[in-house]
């Protein structure tokens, strides 16, 4: 099971979001009164792979921690369409005042699930390892990657500060590929340090300059096949650059370790989620149940 990001940082996503949304107080959730009682469904209306149930708790935990969530599937896990993913009991205040929150950070994290989920398949019965980017949703970038991997791909440097990868402009101000990764080995020895090139004159200068990582830029099927040839495995090497999922099968049959995509993260379609409410649920001869059905639109992109 793929790690958790730490619990401050969950915490810390979930209170930004609940800010944004309730800001001062819910006016609306005011009109119900306090001692009335609620409990959600929250249902998937499409196949998915779902992600994100500690940040769903967490709004719940921080508008009320008398709130219950019960589970009926763990992240990492495909669910089909019309399956309920768990119920929600509390006050009928928190639970309309978090329930926005709380399903959108669901449905974006298990649209990152489902994303990943596709991709992994299309290369599965490969070598290759896929890889996410940094080109994921501001404030969200370990939840992203959680999810990612969830979904059973795997996950990149999480910042600038975890790994070098020396792209074309640091190269320039370098003033060669050799002298970018001398000063990189020198500067900071025992990093990860990788190199983009975007040809194979490239290749063989950072191969000839020590590095043992190489992102190979917009390279095609050809490029691609020749620079395995000419590494001879004395580097890793990852293909980058735009990739489509119908391009994954043939880009791993070029014999390259990694394949880096930022699909991953940023091309994102909200899984559809629904939560239905049954308002003062115990309360003798009540059968009154409420449906709130939401039109979810994509995550915004950096």
């Amino acid at each position: 099971m793929p790690q958790l990001p730490p619990l401050p940082q969950i915490r810390q996503q979930v209170a930004r979001a609940l800010a944004e949304d309730v800001g001062s107080g819910d006016l609306t959730a005011s009109l119900l009164p306090a001692q009335a009682q609620a409990v959600g469904e929250v249902w998937c209306r499409e196949s998915a792979v779902l992600c994100g149930s500690a940040w769903f708790n967490e709004v719940f935990h921080q508008l009320d921690p008398a709130t219950a969530v019960a589970w009926q599937v763990h992240d990492g896990e495909r669910v089909a369409a019309e399956s309920l993913l768990c119920t929600v009991r509390g006050s009928a205040r928190t639970l309309l005042t978090g329930e926005r929150t709380a399903l959108n950070l669901l449905q974006t994290l298990s649209a990152t699930a489902t994303t990943a989920a596709r991709y992994a398949a299309a290369v599965a019965t490969t070598e290759v390892t896929l890889l996410d980017t940094r080109k994921t949703i501001p404030g969200l970038r370990l939840a992203q990657k959680y999810a990612v991997a969830c979904g059973g791909c795997h996950n990149h440097r999480v910042g600038l500060y975890d790994a070098i990868l020396i792209k074309e402009n640091h190269i320039i101000a370098a003033g060669s590929i050799a002298a970018a990764l001398q000063c990189a080995f020198s500067t900071h020895p025992g990093v990860e340090v990788e190199i983009e090139v975007e040809n194979l004159e490239e290749l063989q200068q950072a191969l000839q300059a020590g590095a043992k990582r190489i992102l190979l830029d917009n390279f095609s099927l050809e490029q691609l096949r020749q620079a395995v040839a000419i590494n001879q495995r004395r580097a890793r090497l990852e293909a980058s650059g735009s990739l489509s999922l119908e391009q994954l099968p043939a880009i791993a049959a070029t014999g390259v370790d990694d394949i880096s995509i930022g699909a991953l993260t940023k091309h994102l379609t909200a899984i559809d989620l629904s939560m239905r409410f049954t308002i003062n649920p115990d309360r003798p001869g009540n059968s009154h149940t409420s449906s709130i059905q939401h039109v979810n639109l994509p995550p915004s992109k950096p």
